[in-house]
């Protein structure tokens, strides 16, 4: 992993609603990225503040999934390069972006159907545990007092997420939505600085898509989470959203407020056809 210092980011802004939004976090400079003869993304550019809600739109195939597997050290770009925090990287794995506080859920759950809700969270602490194995299996002394503090925080995330009840429920018996809060849950017991969410609401109803959007604005302000959203449904985005940057067949189409972005004639083109 290289990495070099970059200069201090610009000063921080207030959002329209007159949420603070502090300095640049992310930043993302001429990512490519190529398989084979195929262009994924070309040449894209966008950042990140502090505490926003950021938003990556576009239609289906547009490369937002691919951006987000660049940004978490999935993909290596074929060019280009991630700043975050100050520091610059050509590629970094999985891990490494955990461990500096960038979690990440996904469009298809990969949950652990056959453990609890509970378990589930507490997976998501792996990255803090500090005892070795064989310690957690035999739970004494101090791995014991490890395993309770960390436990105490999966708590107060189930909490917060309001499924007190299904806490013991293997995951797999769960409604979807349901599902989707415990993926969410999971991220959120890394603590991270940075949430990267795909498309959080797919697949859900009216009803779960509120849920949803209340819990994703509440880990914004009450936690100041910084959040990157991939989200299909545009009243969400609009809603949501500090800022919102337009993807089409790998290429950047728009970039700004959503409302800058609802009235630019590249977006309304990529969405509702030239023709009208």
């Amino acid at each position: 992993m290289n990495a070099v210092i970059t200069p201090a980011p610009a000063a921080a802004q207030d959002a329209p609603g007159g949420k603070q939004i502090g300095d640049v976090i992310l930043d993302v400079k001429n990512i490519s990225l190529r398989f084979g003869g195929v262009n994924a993304l070309t040449d894209i550019s966008f950042n990140v503040r502090e505490h926003e809600i950021r938003a990556i739109i576009g239609p289906n195939g547009a490369g937002k999934s691919s951006m987000l597997n660049c940004i978490n050290g999935v993909y290596t770009p074929s060019e280009g390069t991630i700043t975050f925090r100050g520091k610059t990287f050509s590629h970094m794995n999985s891990r490494q972006v955990a461990e500096m506080g960038v979690a990440r859920t996904f469009q298809n759950l990969a949950l652990f159907k056959g453990m609890s809700v509970l378990d589930n969270i507490m997976s998501g602490r792996n990255l803090k545990i500090k005892s070795n194995l064989l310690l957690q299996a035999l739970r004494i002394g101090p791995a014991e007092r490890e395993e309770i503090a960390h436990r105490e925080v999966v708590e107060r995330i189930i909490d917060f997420l309001e499924i007190q009840a299904y806490r013991k429920t293997p995951v797999g018996q769960l409604p979807y939505g349901l599902q989707k809060r415990v993926d969410l849950g999971r991220a959120l017991a890394m603590e991270p600085q940075v949430l990267l969410l795909d498309e959080p609401m797919a697949g859900m109803n009216v009803e779960e898509k509120q849920d949803m959007c209340r819990f994703v604005l509440d880990v914004n302000d009450e936690f100041g989470t910084t959040i990157v959203l991939i989200e299909h449904d545009m009243g969400v985005v609009m809603d949501i959203s500090d800022r919102v940057v337009v993807l089409d067949y790998g290429k950047k189409i728009g970039d700004g407020t959503p409302e800058e972005v609802r009235n630019n004639p590249d977006v309304i083109s990529a969405y509702l056809g030239t023709s009208h």
